[in-house]
């Protein structure tokens, strides 16, 4: 794997996709949408190789822009962001993490975002798997932009292009994908 370009990964990443978690069949979305095409992503970022894979591709969108944490809404960004944080600490460049839940938790110290302490004027990019009409890119960002964390961009694995991008935009950031759905229906 470690001798691979970025590229092949890249291309790697997209067999597993269209392999493992693409399905062609009528289901309703979490966004209430009905689509006649399903991607669980989960079938991939809880796979050991899917996840080092997203992780790589997402840690390389990022590059070397300054940021404090990578995080995103539970329960898509979850397994990607223990892979991220674990990648980046290998190649040296360690980065904190965080998870956005629905709701600040009842008990404990009902906290919403669980991880190293966000502060005002942190810098941070939010991952997802898969983008729809961007509704968890819209949550973080209305929990990150209330605490006066900066979202420097949002990224997905796979933007099914049906409004996502815009609607992130709408809220000053930008999304990133991975992929587009195009280049996964077969």
């Amino acid at each position: 794997m470690l001798t691979k370009s970025i590229q092949e990964e890249r291309q790697d990443l997209l067999e597993l996709i269209t392999r493992d978690a693409y399905f062609r069949e009528k289901i309703i979305l979490s966004s209430g949408k009905e689509s006649d095409y399903y991607i669980d992503a989960r079938l991939i970022t809880l796979n050991p190789l899917g996840a080092y894979l997203c992780a790589r591709q997402i840690l390389i969108k990022v590059g070397d822009q300054p940021i404090d944490a990578i995080g995103g809404p539970t329960l898509g960004a979850d397994p990607m962001i223990g892979a991220v944080g674990v990648l980046s600490l290998q190649a040296g460049a360690p980065i904190n993490t965080f998870i956005i839940r629905k709701e600040a938790k009842a008990h404990g110290k009902g906290k919403q975002i669980e991880g190293p302490a966000l502060k005002a004027g942190d810098k941070v990019v939010v991952i997802d798997d898969v983008a729809t009409t961007g509704k968890a890119f819209i949550h973080s960002l209305d929990v990150l932009q209330s605490m006066d964390i900066e979202v420097t961009q949002c990224i997905c694995i796979v933007d099914r292009e049906e409004g996502a991008a815009e609607a992130v935009a709408a809220k000053g950031s930008q999304l990133v994908s991975i992929f587009k759905a195009s280049e996964i229906h077969t």
